[in-house]
């Protein structure tokens, strides 16, 4: 095993992470995953599917370690069949610039120790608690923005269909006919 940390290269901020309980739709081994006893999420912020979600966009610079949670279990993603949610029982917010090295894959197994993190110097915090049905995925939470505007603009109706769809917006053309 190369180490007791997973480390995953995301667009969600810590707001949206805490929400949903973990950090999620991850393409992994969940044996794997479930050996491990951190993950450590850091900032990507050349992704842009998760902007206009109704969740704030982390603040924190490219590659940077922002979160550290302690893995409670790995669970079959709401969103994405297929998809793995990495779910935290305690986080830590952490600075740490430069962490992600732009590895070919956005999960990667190694050790606190290659990262420069000590565990013990961590101060880690219960994560909120989250009823059955509560969990906030994508779909509801384009859902819940759309009633709250007064419609959709293009770029919104585009990032919408792309996360039904699991593509890119720029693959969806929309067409107007009138």
């Amino acid at each position: 095993m190369s180490g007791n940390v997973i480390v995953v290269f995301t667009a969600k901020s810590v707001e949206r992470l805490l929400a949903e309980g973990g950090t999620s739709s991850w393409s992994l081994d969940r044996n794997n995953a479930r050996q491990r006893e951190f993950a450590v999420c850091t900032r990507n912020t050349h992704a842009d599917f998760t902007q206009g979600d109704g969740f704030p966009e982390g603040h924190e610079p490219h590659g940077s370690a922002f979160l550290v949670g302690r893995i409670s279990d790995v669970v079959p993603s709401p969103d994405y069949e297929g998809r793995w949610l990495i779910k935290f029982g305690e986080y830590a917010q952490i600075t740490l610039p430069e962490v992600w090295k732009g590895w070919r894959n956005p999960v990667r197994y190694t050790s606190m120790e290659e990262l420069g993190i000590d565990p013990a110097a961590l101060h880690f915090k219960p994560m909120p608690r989250i009823t059955e049905g509560q969990h906030p995925n994508e779909k509801q939470v384009m859902l819940a923005e759309k009633q709250k505007s007064n419609g959709l603009t293009i770029p919104e109706a585009k990032k919408g269909l792309a996360l039904t769809l699991g593509v890119s917006p720029d693959a969806i053309e929309i067409i107007i006919k009138g």
